[in-house]
C-alpha cells in the first residue's frame, strides 16, 4: 500500500523521495531531520532539503526549536484541496495552451528538393514515417525513373515495419506491384488508368505530405540519369496533412468500389 501511495503522491506533484518523506511524517508526527532521515534510510543532507523544498511547497511545516528545526507534514486533506485548485487551473488555461499549440503548427514547414538526389532525399524521408504511407503514386513511371526501386527503397521500407497504402492506374505494371502487396507490406488499390494517369508521387505520413515531381521529361526512360525539371517537396503542417489524409480517405473509398 505504502507503494500505492507514493505513486499518489507523485502524480500530485512530489518526487518519489518527498513523498516517502511525507509519509514518514505522517507515521511519526513533528520530528528532526535526523528522525526523518532514519525512518526513510536517506542520508541527512538529502533530508533536509527534501524536506526544505516540502516546506516551500507547503507540503510541510518547519518549527525552530532550541533544539533545532522540526518539521510536520500538512494534513492529507490540503493536498487534496490543493491538487484540486490545481487541476481547476489547469483546465482554465486550456484554451489559451491549446491557441499556443496551435499556433506552432500553423506556422508549415516546407523544404524544397531539386535534381535526382535531392527526390531521393525525399523518398528517404518517408522512411521515418511512424504512421502509415498513404500514397498516390504510378508503378510504371516510379520504375523508369528508378530502375532499382524496389530492391532498394520498398525493400528498405518493409525491413523498417512502414505500412502502406496507395493508389496506382490499372494498367500493366499496376496490377504487378498490386499482386506483391503482401510481401511487400502495402495494400494498393487500382484506379481507371485512363482518367488518373499520375505523373508524380504523394506521400502522406506523420505531420508531413511529401511530392516529388516525375515528369515524363525529366529522365531518360530506363536510365535513371537526372534531368532539368525534377524536383521534390516535403511540406510539414498537422493541419495540411489532415486535410490530405481527408482527401486520400475519399479516394480510397471510390477505389475500393472494383473500378479499376
Amino acid at each position: 500500500m505504502t507503494k500505492e501511495l507514493v505513486h499518489v503522491l507523485a502524480a500530485a506533484g512530489m518526487t518519489e523521495r518527498e513523498a516517502g518523506l511525507y509519509l514518514a511524517g505522517l507515521r511519526m508526527g513533528s520530528a528532526p531531520a535526523s528522525a526523518y532521515a532514519r525512518s526513510t534510510a536517506l542520508n541527512r543532507v538529502t533530508t533536509y532539503n527534501a524536506l526544505e523544498l516540502l516546506v516551500q511547497r507547503g507540503a510541510c511545516t518547519v518549527e525552530r526549536t532550541p533544539r533545532g528545526r522540526r518539521y510536520a507534514p500538512v494534513a492529507p486533506e490540503f493536498l487534496a484541496v490543493e491538487a484540486r485548485k490545481s487541476a481547476q487551473a489547469l483546465d482554465r488555461a486550456l484554451p489559451e495552451l491549446r491557441s499556443l499549440r496551435g499556433a506552432e503548427y500553423r506556422q508549415p514547414v516546407v523544404r524544397f528538393y531539386e535534381g535526382w538526389e535531392g527526390v531521393r532525399q525525399v523518398y528517404e524521408d518517408t522512411l521515418t514515417a511512424t504512421t502509415d504511407l498513404l500514397n498516390f503514386a504510378n508503378s510504371a513511371v516510379v520504375r523508369r525513373f528508378w530502375p532499382h526501386y524496389d530492391g532498394e527503397y520498398v525493400a528498405e521500407r518493409v525491413k523498417r515495419g512502414v505500412r502502406l497504402r496507395g493508389i496506382a492506374p490499372d494498367d500493366a505494371w499496376g496490377r504487378k506491384v498490386h499482386g506483391e502487396d503482401r510481401r511487400r507490406l502495402r495494400e494498393i488499390r487500382l484506379v481507371p488508368a485512363k482518367d488518373f494517369d499520375f505523373t508524380n508521387e504523394i506521400n502522406i505520413y506523420d505531420n508531413k505530405v511529401a511530392i516529388c515531381s516525375l515528369s515524363p521529361f525529366s529522365m531518360e526512360e530506363g536510365k535513371g540519369e537526372g534531368k532539368e525539371g525534377l524536383f521534390g517537396v516535403i511540406i510539414e503542417s498537422k493541419e495540411v496533412a489532415e486535410t490530405q489524409r481527408q482527401i486520400f480517405a475519399m479516394a480510397w473509398r471510390y477505389a475500393g468500389k472494383g473500378l479499376g
